[in-house]
C-alpha cells in the first residue's frame, strides 16, 4: 500500500504569532529577530521580502533594505504557547504525527482513503487549526515527507496542494534545484556552476554522476530530485546531545566574564540533565574568535549530570582552548552521549549535604524558573535559560535573537 504523508507548516509563524497579540501590526512589514547590530533575522513577513529580505538574515542588512519594517526582538515563551496549542488539535486529530519543529508537523494518513478521504481529512485538519487559533498554515500531501514538504512550500502562504500518487517527478521537473531539501547555498552554487537549474536536470542524470560531484550526498539529492522518500514518520526522538552557546554583542577579551558566562551554561546544562533524568559522558567546549575562526575540545567522562564535576571540566577545557589572546565572539558549551539515570553519588568526594543542595536548587528552578537560582559567579549570564523541559520529546525553539 502506499503512504499518503502530510506536511503541515505554519506560515511566517513568529510573524504570525506577533500579528495575533498585535492586529495593529497586519499588512505591515515586520521583522522578528535581534535588534543589535549583530542580530539576525529569525522570521521576516511576506511584506518584507519583495525588498530581499529572508531569515537567517543580518538584521542591520535587512533594516537597510527595509527601512520602514517594524523589528520585534520576539518572546519564545508566546511562541511555545501558540506551538503547544496546534500541536494540541494535531494530537487530537492525528494518530500517528512527527513534529519537527516548533512550527512544522509530518503525519502519516495511509489508509485514509479507504474511509474519509485523506485530502479532504486534511483540509478539515487546516481549517480547524485556522479556526481554533487564528494562525495560517500551508500543507502538502504526497507519498512521502520531501515531495510533501516541497509542496507545502509551492502551496504558501496559507493554501494546500496534494501530489498525486505517481505524479511526483512531472511536479519536481520544474521547480528549482533549491527547492528540494538538503541543498544549501554552497551545494546550490555547486551544481550551478555544473549548469543545474531545475530539479529535471538532475533527474535526468545517473545517480552515480552526483556522486562523483558530491560525494554521500549527492545520491540523497538524486532520490530526492525524483521524488523517493522512505523516512517514516517518527512520533518521538529522544535527544543525543544537549548544547548552549552565545554570541556576544561586541568582542571581549574579559577572561571573568568568559569564565562566569561557561559557568552558567554549564550550570544550567546540568541542571536540564538532572531535570530530564539524563546522564551526559562528553562534554565538549568551542570559541569562535573575532577573525570567525571556530575551535573546539571535548573530553569523554564517567557519567554524571552534578555542577560540581562539570564546570571544573568545561573550565578545564576552556583554559586548553583559550590560548590566542584574541578578542571572543562567541563560546559554547555541549553535553552529549546521554543516557537516562539519575547521578550516582561518589563515596569518596560527595556529601549529604551537597546532594540535598542539588534538591533543594533544583525544585526552586522547577518552581520559578531556570534562573531563579546561580552562582555569584554567573550573575553577568542574564539571558541563559530554557523556557521548557528539553527531554520533553518537542523540539527545540529556535531565536536567531539569542545574543548575550
Amino acid at each position: 500500500m502506499n503512504k499518503t504523508i502530510l506536511h503541515l507548516d505554519l506560515d511566517t509563524f513568529y510573524v504570525s504569532v506577533e500579528r495575533l497579540i498585535n492586529s495593529e501590526l497586519k499588512h505591515r512589514p515586520l521583522l522578528v529577530g535581534g535588534t543589535s547590530d549583530r542580530g539576525v533575522v529569525a522570521a521576516c513577513s511576506y511584506e518584507t521580502r519583495a525588498f530581499g529580505v529572508h531569515s537567517g538574515m543580518p538584521m542591520k542588512m535587512a533594516k537597510e533594505l527595509c527601512p520602514e519594517a517594524v523589528v520585534i526582538r520576539g518572546n519564545s515563551a508566546s511562541y511555545s504557547k501558540h506551538s503547544d496549542i496546534v500541536t494540541e488539535i494535531i494530537k487530537e486529530k492525528v494518530p500517528v504525527f512527527e513534529k519537527s519543529s516548533i512550527d512544522e508537523f509530518y503525519a502519516d494518513l495511509s489508509g485514509m482513503d479507504r474511509f474519509f478521504g485523506a485530502y479532504k481529512y486534511a483540509s478539515e485538519l487546516r481549517h480547524t487549526i485556522i479556526k481554533e487559533c487564528g494562525l495560517p498554515i500551508s500543507f502538502g500531501l504526497s507519498i512521502n515527507k520531501v515531495v510533501s514538504k516541497v509542496a507545502t512550500n509551492e502551496a504558501k502562504p496559507n493554501n494546500q496542494l496534494k501530489i498525486d500518487f505517481g505524479y511526483e517527478k512531472p511536479f519536481l521537473a520544474p521547480l528549482s534545484i533549491k527547492k528540494i531539501p538538503m541543498v544549501g547555498d554552497k551545494t546550490y552554487q555547486t551544481l550551478r556552476n555544473l549548469g543545474i537549474r531545475q530539479v529535471k536536470t538532475v533527474q535526468q542524470m545517473p545517480m552515480d554522476v552526483m556522486q562523483r560531484v558530491l560525494g554521500a550526498n549527492g545520491k540523497v539529492i538524486w532520490k530526492r530530485a525524483n521524488g523517493i522518500d522512505h523516512t517514516p514518520v517518527i512520533p518521538f526522538c529522544d535527544r543525543k546531545s544537549i548544547s548552549t552557546e552565545r554570541t556576544f554583542d561586541r568582542d571581549t577579551i574579559d577572561v571573568h566574564k568568559l569564565r562566569g558566562v561557561l559557568i552558567a551554561m554549564t550550570e544550567n546544562l546540568a541542571y536540564q540533565l538532572r531535570r530530564g533524568d539524563k546522564l551526559t559522558a562528553c562534554i565538549a567546549v568551542k570559541i569562535r574568535y573575532s577573525d570567525f575562526n571556530l575551535y573546539s575540545k571535548q573530553l569523554r567522562i564517567p557519567y554524571t549530570s552534578a555542577d560540581h564535576i562539570l564546570i571544573p571540566k568545561v573550565l578545564d577545557l576552556f583554559k586548553i582552548l583559550y590560548n590566542k589572546r584574541m578578542l571572543v565572539r562567541l563560546v559554547g558549551v555541549r553535553f552529549s552521549h546521554l543516557v537516562s539515570g539519575n547521578y550516582q553519588i561518589n563515596l569518596f568526594d560527595d556529601t549529604e549535604e551537597a546532594l540535598s543542595l542539588y534538591q533543594a536548587m533544583d525544585h526552586v528552578r522547577k518552581r520559578f524558573g531556570d534562573r531563579s537560582v546561580l552562582r555569584a559567579s554567573a550573575l553577568e549570564a542574564k539571558s541563559i535559560g530554557r523556557i521548557q523541559n528539553p527531554f520533553n520529546g518537542q523540539p527545540p525553539v529556535v531565536l536567531a535573537h539569542r545574543k548575550q
